[in-house]
């Protein structure tokens, strides 16, 4: 579980972004948006998350719209801000949707 003393500074969120291209810090939290080539597709790299959320214990917000998945990490237990807990899922996420063929979108996040 994460804690108060876990908590990422803007600085190190903007370090850890640099790593993460897929991703952005919006609203207190780690978002993305993919597209993928079909709406199976998208339900099979939802599928993916959920076996890295599952494995890693730290569940994103999810929302789905036909072949575009939006995925939101933020650290429910540390007061909803952004964790190490949530770049490590965020990377995870990343590699899974370039295995699933997905393309990254995050401009496209609400």
């Amino acid at each position: 579980m994460a804690g108060k003393d876990d908590i990422l500074s803007r600085s190190a969120i903007d370090d850890a972004l640099a790593e993460l291209p897929d991703w952005r810090y919006r609203q207190g939290a780690l978002v993305t948006a993919y597209k993928c080539p079909t709406s199976a597709a998208a339900l099979e790299l939802i599928a993916a998350v959920g076996r890295i959320a599952e494995q890693q214990n730290h569940h994103p917000d999810l929302d789905w719209r036909y072949n575009r998945v939006f995925i939101r990490y933020t650290s429910h237990d540390a007061g909803s801000e952004v964790t190490q807990r949530d770049v490590r899922a965020a990377k995870s996420v990343s590699e899974a949707a370039a295995e699933a063929g997905a393309v990254a979108k995050p401009e496209a996040t609400p």
